[in-house]
């Protein structure tokens, strides 16, 4: 009985290792006051060890099959994450198809593409870039083993999915590295800028023109560009600006629905002054070229136009863009 008892006490004590081990640890997100975290999938917990891995792999070109393609090749932290061409061709010179779209915020949105309502979560939109055919980009699409075996074929990476995914193995997989860049990208987070600090009571320089921009932003703009995102993506809503383009149904190219076509999901507007080319395609220069692309703007004059672009560079948020926890990690992941 003795025996039997001893066991049952091993066993137990090696149950609840076990548990601890594997036990959720709280995030500290480190997010500005009254600033709610994003919403996190129940199989994907935040820890620290996972988002270090997703931001290695974020700035890795490993993850691009020929070696010369990173995610941060085309969302460039200094460009509140987004990419300063119109549209940026993949490693095979495949061109791209739209504009490279803002990380910021994006864990808060529902809808994560610019015209596919059904990519809902950044764990699926992960692997777009990654091994998506439609345009190729990083060009993994049905070479997904030579990824896999990549990285496992790194020490440094071998040990850090291991602190990132304990309970399942530490194993490199499509699954685990969609999850790690996930969670880094769920610390993108921005809610620094002059716009935000005035609303906490800072005092904060503003010149006439941005109040006068402010007010006109909220009497013509914020049916589509809402709430603190600026947008209407944490809703999954598209719009329709103006005319569809030519070669670009947009949410119709998905549904097949006319009512669809040249239906985009909302781009936020935070840190919009860092990030031209604008609109889709990028065919918009600047913010004004921007603006005025949207039917709503038509009657504005050209001095409210002047006006929304200086409240606009009130929503560019300097800490975001060159916070070091966000930028490319010090070398010592080799193989």
């Amino acid at each position: 009985m003795r025996l039997d008892l001893y066991g049952k006490t091993l066993a137990l004590a090696a149950g609840l290792l076990l548990t601890a081990a594997f036990a959720p640890v709280v995030f500290d997100w480190k997010l500005p006051a009254g600033v709610a975290q994003p919403p996190v999938p129940a199989d994907n917990p935040m820890s620290q060890a996972k988002v270090e891995l997703g931001r290695r792999l974020f700035y890795d070109a490993d993850l691009s099959i020929d070696g010369t393609m990173s995610c941060a090749t085309c969302h460039e932290q200094r460009r509140g994450f987004t990419d300063g061409n119109r549209t940026h061709p993949g490693v095979h010179g495949d061109p791209g198809r739209r504009n490279v779209q803002t990380l910021a915020n994006a864990g808060y949105f529902r809808a994560l593409t610019r015209g596919d309502a059904s990519i809902k979560s950044l764990e699926a939109q992960a692997l777009i870039p990654i091994a998506g055919t439609g345009p190729v980009e990083m060009g993994f699409g049905g070479q997904e083993a030579v990824l896999t075996a990549r990285l496992e074929g790194q020490a440094c990476y071998r040990r850090m999915f291991g602190e990132a995914f304990p309970e399942e193995g530490g194993a490199v997989t499509m699954a685990t590295i969609a999850k790690a860049l996930a969670a880094f990208q769920r610390t993108l987070v921005s809610f620094d800028s002059p716009y935000d600090q005035r609303k906490r009571g800072e005092p904060v320089p503003v010149s006439p023109e941005a109040l006068r921009g402010e007010r006109t932003f909220k009497a013509t703009c914020v049916g589509c560009h809402a709430g603190p995102l600026f947008t209407d993506a944490d809703k999954a809503r598209f719009h329709r600006i103006d005319a569809p383009f030519a070669g670009d149904q947009g949410l119709a190219d998905v549904t097949g629905e006319a009512a669809d076509v040249g239906r985009f999901r909302t781009p936020s507007l935070r840190n919009a002054a860092l990030s031209a080319p604008y609109l889709h395609d990028g065919s918009a220069p600047t913010l004004e070229t921007a603006i005025r692309r949207h039917r709503v703007a038509m009657r504005l004059e050209d001095r409210q136009v002047a006006e929304l672009v200086a409240f606009l560079g009130m929503l560019t948020d300097e800490t975001f863009v060159t916070d070091p926890r966000l930028s490319l990690p010090k070398p010592g992941c080799g193989p």
